[in-house]
């Protein structure tokens, strides 16, 4: 199968608010033993979210029913959580929690007052009858999700001792409007956020290190030029690099002072050292086929990418400091878009295997990959959450093309939304303070 990764058909057609308060009862950190979610061996835990109750005590509210109900989903997204189906206990929270397989209920309350609301709850351990954690939320009316969303988070620290992820972003490239223009949407799908209006093609947005900036490239000015927008706004575009040819695909350094772009300006596409104006400080790599697809390490100090100086496209990496290189992957004919794991220990990265592209993970001193996607059909450009424990992914299969997610062991793996049109080039942001 001769057919090349999106960066490398680019680069062949190129050449061609919150209070936060922790309950008395919250377990010492010395106590804690955390959850290991990727152990293939673990069994979900079982929790019980009854709607929130309001502050005429009222236990069937809409609201409190409708902020229990994103507090389950935020829970489950994580992959280790199963939640009791509301209907077996008719809403009502006066139950024999144990006698449904419960582990763990979230208690939780609300009170609005104007233009103000307090979202508050507690993580009751049913098997020891104890309330083990207590947060409480106060802001504006219009900030409920953003509050529900960092309760869920905090909730699933008391689990795994690591803040959640149900308040990051996924970009991505989407073709609903007949052009391939860059969208963002919350890990929850709740709602789709278009970032560019060009009307003409857009590829692989990527996040500053901070996530409030949004970086892509566009062709509308007849060549691949560099771009990126804060997100604070949808007005303002600002151009990064419009040098003759290539001009793609920054990884930002984890310091947020420089990034790590493509260009073809002197014919064969190399990695360049920017600063975040699109000053060139230093040629990364040079005379040695196509070399795209930087990933920086977590500590900055060492980059990954994929090179075809070997033949064909396998993956790299590169020590920043010695500018030594070396070979990473070494099992099948091509090796693409390479991604380090937030924890440094680890990459992903796609590789072709009997005529299609799959996932695998590799660690980062090298050896033996793990395959994590499965199914038919061709898996590309994955990204990691940022704690590390899920990819995602597009899919192409029969002849749509989806995002979709799994979690490092291999496990759970899913379509992510239900959007109309091809979506393409995922990019995870980095978690939202």
């Amino acid at each position: 199968m001769n057919r090349l990764l999106p960066i490398f058909r680019l680069c062949a057609a190129l050449l061609a608010a919150a209070v936060f308060s922790l309950s008395p009862h919250s377990l010492a950190a010395a106590e804690r033993v955390y959850l290991d979610i990727a152990a293939s061996e673990m069994r979900k835990v079982v929790v019980a979210v009854p709607s929130f109750v309001d502050a005429a005590g009222n236990e069937n509210s809409q609201a409190g029913s409708d902020i229990a109900k994103m507090v389950a989903r935020g829970l489950e997204f994580h992959g280790f959580i199963q939640i009791v189906d509301a209907t077996q206990y008719a809403g009502s929270r006066g139950v024999d929690w144990q006698a449904l397989g419960a582990d763990y209920v979230v208690k939780g309350k609300f009170a609005s007052s104007g233009s103000g609301m307090i979202i508050e709850a507690h993580l009751l351990d049913v098997v020891e009858d104890k309330m083990l954690a207590g947060r409480r939320y106060k802001g504006a009316a219009d900030q409920r999700n953003d509050m529900v969303l960092r309760l869920v988070d905090a909730l699933i620290k008391e689990f795994t001792g690591e803040p959640g992820i149900s308040r990051s972003s996924i970009a991505f490239v989407s073709d609903i409007t007949g052009r391939k223009e860059v969208y963002m949407t919350d890990v929850l799908g709740r709602k789709v956020r278009r970032i560019t209006r060009h009307n003409h093609l857009c590829v692989s947005p990527r996040f500053t290190s901070d996530g409030r900036s949004l970086a892509y490239s566009s062709y509308h000015r007849g060549n691949q030029n560099l771009y990126i927008t804060e997100l604070n706004q949808s007005k303002v575009t600002r151009a990064l690099s419009r040098r003759k040819g290539m001009n793609l695909a920054p990884a930002f350094s984890p310091d947020g002072r420089s990034m790590v772009v493509t260009l073809s300006k002197g014919g064969s596409p190399d990695l360049y050292l920017m600063d975040l104006k699109g000053k060139i400080i230093e040629q990364l790599t040079k005379r040695s086929g196509i070399n795209v697809s930087a990933s920086f390490a977590p500590d900055g100090k060492s980059l990954t990418f994929v090179s075809d100086r070997s033949g064909r496209p396998q993956i790299y990496v590169m020590d920043l400091q010695s500018r030594q290189t070396r070979r990473l992957t070494f099992q099948g004919s091509e090796n693409a878009e390479p991604s380090w794991s937030p924890k440094g220990d680890k990459i992903v990265y796609t590789g072709l295997t009997e005529g299609h592209y799959q996932i695998f993970t590799m660690p980062i001193s090298g050896g033996t990959s793990t395959r994590v996607s499965s199914g038919p059909g061709d898996f590309e450009s994955p990204t990691w959450s940022p704690d590390g424990k899920q990819i995602a992914f597009s899919r192409k299969h029969n002849g749509r093309q989806e995002l979709g997610a799994v979690f490092v062991n291999g496990k759970g793996l899913r379509t992510l939304f239900n959007l109309k049109g091809n979506q393409s080039y995922p990019q995870w942001s980095p978690r939202s303070k």
